[in-house]
């Protein structure tokens, strides 16, 4: 069974790493990198090291390239990518898929799966979401902090086998993966939460805590999250409990001056996923005849910022 990790940063090398180290003798499992740069060059000459709370291992995977078109048909493509690069990783891993690959997406975003099935139409295309404090420290070394690492996963339509098959093999290297059924309320909940803070961190300049400490941001990050619940129940998505509560807790809950890595990236001039976490609700809004002037607004002074 051929597995490929596509994208070895904070979320892809943390898991990528404990499958590879868990796997790295088993005849009947090959898990690989796709990786790229300095990053690939490390990995391939030393393996990669994963630093976290339980203590640091090396894991050497079975294969680690930058063509996916070198390493044959996968049956399992996890990928960790950042979601702006979407439509690049999927022609990049295009040459590895076959009509049995099933793709395990592991990016921020409401519409993900959607997405890559429209890309890759007739693959099985599950769901999942991480929560995981991750980060690329230096070329062949990544770092997981704060003790949470915790990965969702599932698929209305998948193949009961399969999902099982994939449970197993995470928990079996240590992985705290969980097969949901409600996955899509998991997902949203997830991306309620990274949606507004990284859009309104992002565009206010401050850090989580801060959204709720002043009254005019707080009243634009009530409005957000009433927009955006809104578009989620127009997507059919049946939460169960006060999801705005849940999110305001969460925040709270969060230190004084953490932030988001879109609000990071905006500050270091890299590219962000705008498109992805903030103009999406727009979309899928206009798509079920749910206003979203506060998101509107946002995205227009995002993309100013970002030019």
């Amino acid at each position: 069974m051929k597995i490929l990790i596509v994208g070895l940063g904070g979320v892809g090398g943390y898991y990528g790493g404990l499958l590879a180290k868990r796997y790295e003798n088993d005849p009947e499992i090959e898990i690989g990198f796709l990786a790229r740069g300095k990053h690939l060059k490390a990995i391939q000459e030393n393996g990669l090291t994963v630093v976290s709370e339980t203590g640091t291992i090396v894991a050497k995977p079975a294969f680690a390239t930058d063509n996916a078109a070198s390493i044959g048909k996968m049956d399992y493509v996890i990928l960790a990518t950042k979601s702006y690069d979407l439509s690049h990783t999927i022609e990049q891993i295009r040459p590895c898929v076959k009509n049995e690959t099933v793709i395990l997406p592991l990016l921020n975003g409401g519409d993900i799966s959607e997405r890559i099935r429209l890309l890759l139409p007739g693959i099985e295309v599950w769901d999942g979401c991480v929560y995981i404090v991750g980060r690329l420290n230096s070329p062949g070394v990544v770092e997981s902090s704060g003790g949470v690492h915790d990965m969702y996963f599932g698929a209305e339509n998948g193949s009961p086998d399969k999902l099982l098959w994939m449970d197993n093999l995470m928990k079996e290297a240590g992985i705290e993966a969980y097969l949901e059924k409600n996955i899509k309320t998991i997902i949203w909940k997830k991306f309620i939460f990274i949606s507004v803070t990284a859009s309104l961190t992002s565009y206010f300049n401050v850090g989580f805590r801060d959204l709720l400490t002043d009254d005019e941001r707080r009243k634009v990050t009530m409005s957000f999250m009433s927009e955006i619940v809104n578009v989620a129940k127009s997507e059919n998505v049946e939460f169960g409990f006060d999801v705005v509560a849940s999110t305001i807790k969460r925040i709270e809950s969060l230190p004084f001056g953490t932030t988001s890595s879109m609000h990071s990236d905006f500050e270091a001039g890299r590219n962000a996923e705008v498109e992805t976490l903030t103009k999406v609700v727009i979309e899928l809004g206009a798509k079920n005849g749910v206003e979203t002037p506060t998101y509107q607004k946002v995205y227009d002074k995002l993309k100013e910022k970002l030019m």
